[in-house]
């Protein structure tokens, strides 16, 4: 949330000052009352005002009569369940405080989707050469899908899960990417690149991240979906999977009556059967530990990931995508999703 000090007032302020302070506050009617060393210690709305005046205080009180001193915050990391659960009860301001008790942030659950614990990684270098000629002076990512970017698509369903840090592995017209973006102040996270030199596939370009702060969510940047992320997090949380993949049911009809046998005899057999398949969707979940397993600067896929993760003995697991999911890799692909964009 941007302007966290409009929110916040001193319990010694005049309630007064709190009535003013609230009048300015477009829809976010709360205030975060604070002590002398600014730590947090009460809610205010104008309800609790209402209230106050009802029990009898006064224009002359000072906020800390009026205070709520029952509310809701986090403080030691984010509680991905408990911010869903806040949201379902209607919670709107949710602070965050350190040990000191000060504030450090506050999410607006009403506009947030939720709040994941995690930095993500766009891989946005590929040369795109099945979408030329367009991809012949712009880099695939930024071709436009209802007046925006691909990849701005991608990094704004990031921002409506509360993902802030977010790295884009550049190397095809990087400039132009770096360019738009910025360091993403423009949209209130913050955007750092990595600049491959050489292709270095779907994963390799985490070996040049010196150190992530959190657990990674790695995507590809031409995809165009409204995949659910704390779905995908939770999953990925409650089984407590080492990586996590997102994927897409495939579904296989076929017309005829499948034979069973045993021994050259006809045991059983199915009629028109359908088999569920799962597919690769191009998105993953992984513990950040499992970066050492990248080898530094060399190409390396995500499935070669996969593959050495289940080699260790660690668990892989998939979550089935809910929902659309387009990989913008021809023509075709992209007509498709400037079809479904109209309509959203």
């Amino acid at each position: 949330m941007k302007n966290i000090q409009d929110h916040i007032i001193n319990e010694k302020a005049p309630i007064k000052k709190a009535l003013e302070q609230l009048n300015k506050l477009p829809n976010t009617l709360t205030l975060f009352v604070v002590n002398e060393k600014q730590q947090l210690t009460g809610t205010l709305t104008d309800g609790d005002i209402r209230r106050g005046f009802l029990n009898e205080r006064s224009l002359e009180d000072h906020t800390g009569r009026f205070v709520t001193s029952n509310f809701h915050y986090m403080d030691n990391g984010i509680d991905v369940q408990k911010v869903k659960k806040l949201k379902n009860k209607g919670i709107r301001l949710l602070p965050v405080i350190d040990k000191n008790k000060q504030i450090k942030k506050v999410y607006d659950l009403h506009r947030l989707n939720s709040v994941l614990p995690l930095d993500a990684v766009i891989m946005a270098g590929g040369r795109g050469q099945r979408l030329r000629p367009i991809t012949d002076t712009i880099p695939k990512p930024m071709i436009k899908l209802g007046g925006k970017p691909i990849i701005e698509h991608n990094i704004d369903r990031l921002i409506a899960y509360g993902i802030e840090n977010i790295y884009i592995s550049v190397n095809y017209l990087k400039e132009k990417i770096m360019e738009y973006f910025g360091d993403g102040t423009d949209k209130g996270i913050n955007i750092q690149y990595i600049e491959e030199e050489k292709p270095l596939g779907t994963a390799g370009a985490l070996s040049l991240v010196k150190e992530f702060e959190n657990d990674i969510l790695l995507t590809n940047s031409d995809l165009f979906t409204n995949i659910d992320f704390e779905d995908f997090y939770l999953a990925f949380f409650k089984r407590n999977a080492d990586m996590a993949v997102a994927s897409i049911p495939y579904t296989v009809n076929i017309p005829y009556a499948i034979l069973e046998e045993h021994k050259g005899s006809i045991t059983h057999f199915k009629e028109k059967p359908s088999n569920t398949h799962y597919a690769n969707a191009g998105i993953y979940l992984l513990k950040k530990e499992l970066v050492n397993k990248i080898p530094q600067n060399e190409f390396f896929d995500s499935t070669n990931l996969m593959q050495d993760t289940i080699d260790s003995n660690k668990k892989v697991i998939h979550n089935p995508l809910i929902g659309y999911w387009i990989d913008i890799g021809n023509h075709e692909d992209l007509q498709r999703a400037q079809e479904i964009v109209k309509h959203i």
